[in-house]
C-alpha cells in the first residue's frame, strides 16, 4: 500500500524515526561527563535527522527492480552549519555508522502505510562510508568519536560484525574510512555516504574543491548522499561551504518559479545569532549565543558553557569578525565592507516574482578583456519600481571569467549574449529607466540610447538618457548614489532576491575614501572578487528613484475603447 498520508499539516514520510530508534539502541556517548551512557540526541539534532531521511511519498517500491535501483530519499546533500563546539562531529559520526549498517533506503510501505527501509548491503552494495577533510586533524573531529561509539558498544560490534581499527572499520561487505588526499585520487570510488568536515576551510589551494567534486561524482554512481559540517564561512573565500550555500539558494530560487518542476535536494540547516545581537552588551551577546548554540547551550539544557564562550568571544587575540563567525555562526565580512551579510539577510526575499509587463528599471556595468589579472564581470540587474525589489532578471545575468581560464589568455564576456539579454528585458517588462556605466561599452550604450531612450521616463541626461558614468572624477555624483542604495538596505526600504552573484558582489565591495568622498571598490585591481553586480544594482536603484520623480508611480490612464465604424 502507499504512504498513509499526513496526520498533521506539513508532515512528510521519513526513515528518520527508525534511524533515531537505532541510534538510541546501539550508540553511546563517546566522551565527556556522560561517556559510555546511551546516546540521547537533542530535539534539534533529531529534527535534522528526520529532515535528512525524508522520502518520496509517491514511491511505490521496491528499491530494486531487475538490475536497476531507485533511491527514494528526498535529500542527497545536506549542510549542517553550527558554531564551534556545538557537537556537530559526533552527530555526523553517528550517522556515518547508521549509513553503513542501518535501514536507510526506502523499499516501500508496510500494512499501516509507514515507510520500510533496507540497508545498503541488502541491495547488493558494499556499504563504503568516508569521513573526509583536507587534513588529518580535521578528520579526527568526526573519526575519533565514531571509533569510540563503535568500540563502546559490544552489542553493535556483535550484531553487525564490526572490526574497529585505528584507520578504518571493517565488517561484512562494509567499510568506514577517513581520507585527506587531493580530489583526483578520490576518483573511481563507490561510497554510499560521505562526511565533509569543516568545509568553510575547503578551498582550491588545499585540494578541498577537487575533493568535494570528486566524491560527489562518486556518490552519484550509488545514489548516495553526503553531509558537510561547516562553521560559518567567509564570503568571497570561494570555499566548498560558500558554494554549497549558493547551490541551495539556487535550487530554492528555481523551485519557486511558476510551473517549475525543480526539486530542492540540498538540505540547509543553519543556525545563527539574530542580527540585532549587540556584541558589546554581555546580556544581548549571551542571548544571541543561546540562539546560535540551540539545544547544545547550557541555558537550554545542553553541554556548552556560554559563560566560557563569552570569554573566548572577547579574547584579545581574536578579531570581531572571527568571533562572530565561530561563536555566533554569523556569515561575516571584513571591517570595511560596504554591506554585511546580516544587513543583506534582513532584506532578502527570494519568494517575490516580478511578472512580465511590470514596470522595472535596469542597471548595467560592463567589462572587456584585460591583459593581466582577472577580467571584471559584466552585470545586468533589475529593480521593480513599485516596491524597490532588486533582482537578477535572468538565470544568467552576471558574466564572470571562468575560474580555470588560463591566465595567459584574455577572456572577454559574451557580447552578443549580453546584448540579447538587454533586448529580452525590454520585451519582457516595461522598462522605465536604464542606467549603464559606458566604460568599454560606449558604442553599445549609444545603440541602446537610440533604440530605447525615447521610451524611458528616467534619463541620466537629456542628451544621453542611459549613459551614467561610475568612474573617473565623478565622486560628487557617484558617492550619493552609493549612499542612497546603502541607506535603502539599512532602512529596509528595498528587498532583493538573494541572487548568487549579486549577494557575493555586494559583500565583496569595500569602502574607500577618494577625493573626500566615500565610494566602493574591490580589494585590489587584479582581485577575482568582483563587485560589478553591486554597481549594476546601484544604477538600477538610482534609475528607480529618478523614474519615480518622473511619475512612474502614477496610475496609467486607460485608453478609451475605439469604436468600430460601420
Amino acid at each position: 500500500m502507499p504512504w498513509r498520508g499526513p496526520e498533521y499539516d506539513g508532515e512528510v514520510p521519513t526513515l528518520g524515526w527508525d534511524v533515531l530508534d537505532w541510534i538510541s539502541e546501539y550508540l553511546i556517548v563517546p566522551d565527556g561527563p556522560a561517556a559510555g551512557q546511551p546516546l540521547e540526541l537533542t530535539r534539534e539534532q533529531a529534527q535534522f535527522i528526520l529532515n535528512f531521511y525524508r522520502v518520496d511519498p509517491t514511491f511505490d517500491g521496491p528499491a530494486i527492480t531487475g538490475r536497476s535501483m531507485v533511491n527514494a530519499r528526498a535529500v542527497n546533500r545536506a549542510i549542517y552549519c553550527r558554531p564551534k563546539g556545538h557537537g556537530k562531529s559526533p552527530l555526523l559520526g553517528a550517522l556515518a555508522i547508521v549509513e553503513a549498517v542501518g535501514d536507510v533506503i526506502l523499499d516501500g510501505w508496510d500494512a499501516d502505510g509507514e515507510p520500510v527501509g533496507r540497508p545498503w548491503t541488502s541491495l547488493g552494495f558494499k556499504a563504503k562510508v568516508q569521513v573526509l577533510a583536507t587534513s588529518e586533524d580535521q578528520t579526527s573531529n568526526t573519526w575519533d568519536p565514531l571509533l569510540e561509539m563503535i568500540r563502546g558498544s559490544e552489542t553493535l560490534i556483535d550484531d553487525y560484525g564490526l572490526d574497529p581499527m585505528e584507520t578504518f572499520v571493517g565488517g561484512p561487505r562494509l567499510r568506514l574510512e577517513f581520507a585527506t588526499s587531493a580530489g583526483d585520487s578520490r576518483e573511481g570510488g563507490r561510497p554510499v555516504f560521505a562526511v565533509f568536515d569543516q568545509t568553510e576551510s575547503w578551498r582550491s589551494g588545499n585540494g578541498g574543491i577537487r575533493l568535494a567534486a570528486a566524491v560527489r561524482r562518486n556518490l552519484t554512481k550509488t545514489q548516495g548522499s553526503s553531509i558537510e559540517s561547516p562553521n560559518a564561512f567567509s564570503p568571497g573565500d570561494k570555499s566548498v561551504a560558500e558554494a554549497s550555500f549558493k547551490a541551495h539558494d539556487l535550487q530554492v530560487k528555481q523551485a519557486a518559479k511558476p510551473r517549475s518542476t525543480s526539486k530542492v535536494t540540498i538540505l540547509l540547516d543553519h543556525r545563527e545569532a539574530p542580527p540585532e545581537t549587540d556584541i558589546y552588551d554581555e546580556k544581548s551577546l549571551k542571548k544571541g549565543l543561546a540562539v546560535a548554540y540551540g539545544d547544545s547551550a547550557d541555558v537550554n539544557g545542553g553541554w556548552v558553557n556560554l559563560d566560557r564562550v563569552v570569554e573566548d568571544f572577547w579574547d584579545p587575540d581574536s578579531t570581531v569578525e572571527d568571533s562572530r563567525k565561530f561563536f555566533l555562526n554569523q556569515i561575516t565580512e571584513r571591517e570595511d565592507s560596504w554591506l554585511s551579510q546580516l544587513e543583506l539577510n534582513a532584506v532578502k526575499d527570494s519568494s517575490k516574482v516580478v511578472a512580465p509587463g511590470e514596470a522595472i528599471t535596469l542597471g548595467f556595468d560592463g567589462s572587456r578583456g584585460r591583459k593581466k589579472g582577472v577580467t571584471d564581470a559584466t552585470a545586468l540587474i533589475a529593480c521593480r519600481v513599485s516596491d524597490g525589489h532588486i533582482f537578477e532578471p535572468f538565470p544568467q545575468s552576471v558574466w564572470e571569467q571562468p575560474t580555470k581560464w588560463p591566465r595567459s589568455q584574455i577572456w572577454s564576456p559574451p557580447r552578443a549574449e549580453i546584448i540579447a539579454a538587454v533586448d529580452q528585458a525590454f520585451r519582457t517588462w516595461r522598462v522605465v529607466g536604464f542606467y549603464a556605466d559606458p566604460a568599454t561599452w560606449q558604442s553599445d550604450v549609444a545603440t541602446w540610447e537610440a533604440k530605447y531612450g525615447p521610451r524611458l521616463l528616467a534619463k541620466a541626461t537629456k542628451a544621453n538618457p542611459i549613459e551614467w558614468w561610475m568612474t573617473g572624477n565623478r565622486a560628487g555624483r557617484v558617492a550619493p548614489a552609493l549612499k542612497a542604495y546603502q541607506d535603502a538596505v539599512l532602512n529596509g526600504e528595498m528587498t532583493y532576491d538573494g541572487g548568487l552573484y549579486l549577494t557575493a558582489h555586494m559583500l565583496q565591495a569595500h569602502t574607500v575614501v577618494r577625493n573626500g568622498a566615500v565610494i566602493i571598490d574591490k580589494e585590489h585591481p587584479d582581485s577575482s572578487k568582483k563587485i560589478d553586480a553591486a554597481i549594476a544594482a546601484v544604477l538600477a536603484w538610482t534609475a528607480r528613484l529618478d523614474a519615480i520623480s518622473a511619475g512612474a508611480m502614477k496610475k496609467r490612464k486607460k485608453r478609451a475603447p475605439v469604436k468600430r465604424l460601420r
